[in-house]
């Protein structure tokens, strides 16, 4: 049995849907969030920057005691889980990783669909997922720039959002995919709009429960887990406005708590 808490980071609010997941799964946990919404949206940055970005992240969130680290964020999954792995060998890791597989599983089509940022697509982690998962299907990749940007904005399901995602979708709903990927921890956010676009007939998929299945296991199978009358509690910190942060909290059906300041100096990251 462990009491220490569980480390979890986002390039902003998108990790919460992780959080959430987990904490259903998870009662008894201790949770220490954070969103680095200074440097939001990771999508577009290179990997090699939301690299040294994840590093700084998880030697705060060690330096915090945290027993394991989720990286509730796909670009930062696809940039850094290896290199974080490879850097901090003792401590258990578990990713995000676009949920290709079960799309395959379930589609009758041949015909899926993925929507991610454009780092995820570059990135080698989604490239072995296709060629594992998909050989005998196609998968058609679809990246939303500015997404995440809306979805940080409070802006789930305005007439710009369901212009854009309409633009993304369209396409793809003519090729007949009938299975969608969130490939974004922020796109289940705006999930009621997704699936009023898609309609009834397109299974839409988020991995956050796959997830906390991965890390109940890893707790279970390495004796990290709490006891099972522990009581759960969530530590929050950002980089960006901690008042905005519990506020969008609050939009996306979570109680509002406190939020602390995180900050950046020379690459490294304060957990106050």
């Amino acid at each position: 049995m462990d009491v220490r808490p569980i480390g979890i980071f986002d390039s902003g609010i998108g990790g919460l849907t992780v959080l959430r997941t987990l904490e259903e799964a998870l009662p008894q946990e201790r949770f220490l969030y954070f969103g680095d919404t200074a440097h939001m949206p990771y999508g577009p940055r290179s990997l090699a920057e939301v690299r040294e970005f994840s590093l700084g992240i998880v030697r705060a969130l060690i330096g915090k005691g945290s027993k394991l680290i989720v990286i509730a964020c796909n670009t930062a999954s696809a940039a850094a889980l290896a290199s974080l792995r490879d850097s901090f060998p003792r401590y258990p890791f578990v990713g995000m990783e676009p949920a290709v597989k079960p799309a395959v599983e379930h589609t009758r089509t041949g015909t899926v669909g993925v929507i991610a940022t454009v780092a995820t697509f570059q990135s080698e982690l989604y490239a072995s997922v296709v060629e594992r998962f998909a050989k005998e299907v196609d998968v058609l990749h679809q990246p939303c720039p500015g997404l995440v940007k809306q979805i940080e904005a409070g802006e789930f399901d305005t007439p710009k959002t369901e212009a854009m995602l309409r633009g993304w979708l369209e396409p793809m709903l003519e090729r007949n995919i009938d299975a969608l990927v969130l490939g974004c921890t922020h796109y289940p956010i705006v999930r009621p709009l997704i699936e009023r676009l898609v309609g009834p007939d397109v299974r839409v998929i988020d991995p956050a429960p796959a997830i906390a299945r991965q890390v109940k296991r890893l707790l279970d199978e390495s004796g990290l887990a709490a006891p099972p009358d522990a009581k759960g509690a969530v530590t929050y910190w950002t980089s960006g406005d901690p008042d905005a942060f519990a506020t969008m909290m609050e939009r996306i059906g979570m109680a509002r708590a406190p939020v602390r300041a995180g900050s950046w100096t020379a690459g490294e990251l304060t957990l106050p």
